[in-house]
């Protein structure tokens, strides 16, 4: 396994904006050459929603996929240890997610062909994004008028969280999130997990590696089983070998999967 990504500094973005008046509620914009307007990928990291983690290593992932022609939004938002966790995490993200359409206003961008995109815990987040319509209006997550995903492109998500808090996923990183286990709070369990939420109604392409560790490969194995169970369009691409980190990593022999799932979602620019 090889995390050398995470060390390595990313190209810088075109613009840093601030979709909500707290210092972490940001996203990195990256735009290709060119006058566009562009389709969007929503870019949400992982680090298992944890403080220490931010959105600079995935910086690689967003300026490979605006190389090839998208522009690309990399959220951030807050963690468990900065204000984050249960609602706020998922309230951050919903926002940045329906910023969109005022960032093309200003830049451009084409806000009616946007899908979201994420690793790990970022994953699960994306995912997320595509099952908010399905949340009751008594929910604290929910939006009147969610941003409308084209398509979601999960690298080792977290997709079921009472699955991954039952396998005891980094330390019981589920319950920093979400306050408590299933048995506490079945509410928030429900509300927060794609799977709970199913069918998304978008198609997802769902890509894991077989030796992953950190996000075991069950994990997208038993998603991806009920998602079609419920009628979604959804795959699974299996990579062979492959451990956590090299989804992530533009010089990986899995990347070309990566671009591929974002070209099936999106028109190729």
């Amino acid at each position: 396994m090889s995390d050398s990504i995470l060390a390595q500094a990313a190209p810088p973005a075109d613009q840093r904006i601030w979709y909500a008046a707290d210092p972490l509620q940001f996203g990195d914009l990256r735009l290709p050459a060119g006058s566009g307007p562009f389709p969007v990928v929503i870019v949400v990291h992982g680090g298992f929603w944890r403080a220490r983690y931010d959105l600079e290593h995935i910086g690689h992932v967003c300026a490979a996929l605006t190389a090839l022609g998208y522009a690309t939004w990399n959220i951030e938002y807050r963690r468990v240890g900065n204000g984050g966790g249960w609602p706020n995490t998922f309230i951050d993200v919903a926002q940045a997610a329906d910023f969109v359409p005022q960032l093309a206003q200003t830049y451009p961008i084409d806000a009616q062909s946007v899908i979201g995109l994420g690793h790990s815990a970022g994953g699960h987040l994306a995912l997320w994004l595509a099952a908010r319509s399905k949340l009751a209006p008594t929910s604290p997550l929910w939006q009147a008028a969610p941003l409308a995903l084209q398509g979601v492109v999960s690298l080792a998500g977290v997709a079921d969280l009472a699955l991954a808090d039952q396998r005891r996923l980094s330390q019981q990183a589920v319950q920093e999130l979400l306050g408590g286990s299933p048995a506490d709070y079945p509410e928030r369990y429900h509300d927060a997990s794609p799977v709970a939420l199913l069918p998304l109604g978008v198609p997802q392409i769902v890509l894991h590696g077989t030796d992953d560790g950190p996000v075991p490969f069950g994990i997208s194995q038993s998603y991806v089983a009920q998602a079609l169970a419920a009628g979604d369009d959804v795959r699974l691409v299996a990579l062979p070998n492959a451990h956590h980190f090299e989804l992530i990593d533009p010089s990986s022999r899995e990347w070309s999967a990566v671009v591929a799932a974002v070209q099936d979602l999106l028109a190729t620019p």
